[in-house]
């Protein structure tokens, strides 16, 4: 029934398709809340800043990952492969198991937005947090778990169309909005809260952005599968400039159709009030199912991805042989059923959120910066010790994707990480488990130093937690 396969004889896909889980993981459910996420932050100047800076930013860590891709072709999963490369085993754990979680929390946010969507007619699934709610979301759970089962090859061909499925209604949007685009509220727009400071603005909006473009390591996470080395760098700059304008337009746009203090109180996902607002009722009956393809489709690339992530670790030895496991589809079985059961018992959690959009939203950003800032400091150290004409030009590159993960480690907030730890911490198990099962050492002494670290840190939210000092 299953067997460890090898990935010489794997499933190979194309540079489109590498670019379709690109563009595919980032646009999801993210890109429908932009406007009423960045109206309750800022006006358009903080955004037009807000995605100079992100877009800058990303662009440089997408292409630390191009360059990464082709320095180093023999380490595939990406961030995983990257982390453990660069700075030891147990630090390849954490980036693998943060980036898991990041995507099966993800995960369980698309399904809160699915069913807080259809909440508006049928009032029983509420905001997504209702008893309803986790049923249903949990009954697309394994029903994605049984296609993906079947195999990558079926599980890419859909995605390619859902990708083009997805994007087409965004495009559509945008163009509705620019028909009925008003100067005048966009010049209104221009300014944001005259309480906080433009600074302070730009840093509330940065784990958005952060969270709409997670996905940009799409290719580099199933590399495995990529027929040229080259292909996955490619797909990855190509990915992410396709997103980097829709994502930008959409926000954009959306102040020349109604006043700051509307767009931020629009119910979401607010991309079908704005749509509401443009064109009449049916805009946000058509966002309504452009958003359910949307968020279906890049579930099923993020499932992929956590999957895949999983499964390198645990050939690598960092986790337990069961995760190593494939079918006959080579599909990573044992890593797919984690997956899946993560994302229901997460499903369970969100009933007792206070408030499970935010709370799914910011957690996942915040456990895929560990990761990212992970890459982007390996990439900078093979920078430092490289030679040869190139080395100027990485070495910026690097430099600045490194500095860019730091400052959004730093404005994700100290209660986030907190969070995150929670969640790695325990996973550590797994580790051990895995290093046991190799005759390996778990930890060296560096690494008996930052699991006390973390673990403390850990004990420190659980106890806020507790206490109430923390509330999720």
């Amino acid at each position: 029934m299953t067997s460890p396969a090898s990935t010489a004889g794997g499933t190979r896909v194309s540079m489109f398709t590498l670019s379709t889980f690109v563009v595919g993981s980032m646009i999801g459910a993210g890109v429908f809340s932009l406007p009423a996420t960045f109206a309750e932050s800022t006006g358009v100047a903080g955004a037009l800043i807000s995605w100079a800076i992100a877009g800058s930013g990303m662009l440089m860590l997408a292409l630390v990952f191009h360059r990464l891709a082709i320095r180093r072709p023999d380490l595939d999963a990406g961030i995983f492969s990257y982390a453990k490369a660069g700075f030891g085993n147990y630090v390849g754990f954490f980036a693998a198991f943060g980036y898991w979680a990041s995507a099966c929390v993800g995960n369980v946010f698309y399904w809160v937005f699915i069913t807080s969507t259809l909440g508006s007619i049928f009032p029983a699934l509420g905001e997504g947090d209702t008893v309803l709610a986790v049923v249903v979301s949990s009954v697309g759970v394994w029903l994605f778990f049984l296609l993906i089962r079947r195999g990558v090859r079926q599980a890419a061909a859909l995605n390619r169309i859902v990708t083009v499925a997805k994007v087409l209604p965004i495009v559509v949007f945008v163009v509705l909005c620019l028909t009925v685009f008003d100067p005048a509220v966009f010049a209104a727009n221009w300014g944001g809260d005259d309480t906080t400071g433009l600074g302070e603005q730009i840093r509330a909006t940065m784990l958005v952005t952060v969270f709409v473009f997670i996905g940009i390591e799409g290719a580099s996470v199933n590399s495995r599968h990529a027929r040229k080395r080259s292909d996955v760098g490619r797909a990855t700059v190509l990915g992410f400039l396709s997103v980097l304008a829709v994502f930008a337009s959409v926000t954009i746009v959306s102040y020349g159709i109604l006043p700051r203090e509307q767009l931020a109180t629009l119910r979401q996902p607010s991309m079908g009030g704005v749509l509401q607002q443009a064109v009449g009722g049916w805009g946000a009956v058509f966002v309504g199912a452009a958003l359910i393809v949307a968020v279906l489709g890049a579930y099923l690339a993020w499932t992929l991805m956590a999957a895949e992530v999983l499964l390198s670790a645990a050939r690598a030895g960092d986790l337990p042989a069961f995760l190593r496991r494939t079918n006959r589809n080579d599909t990573p079985i044992g890593a797919l059923t984690m997956s899946s059961v993560l994302a229901q018992v997460m499903l369970v959690v969100v009933l007792f959120a206070q408030n499970a959009f935010d709370a799914a939203l910011e957690l996942t950003s915040a456990l895929a910066l560990i990761p990212f800032f992970l890459s982007a400091a390996y990439a900078l150290k093979l920078a430092v010790q490289d030679g040869g004409a190139r080395r100027t030009r990485d070495l910026v590159v690097a430099a600045a994707a490194t500095i860019y993960t730091a400052y959004l480690l730093w404005a994700a907030g100290l209660t986030y990480l907190l969070l995150c730890l929670v969640i790695i911490v325990p996973g550590t198990i797994l580790f051990a488990v895995g290093r046991r099962e190799q005759r390996a050492r778990v930890f060296t002494p560096a690494e008996a130093v930052l699991f006390t670290l973390a673990a403390a840190g850990a004990i420190v939210a659980v106890v806020l937690i507790a206490t109430g000092a923390i509330t999720v």
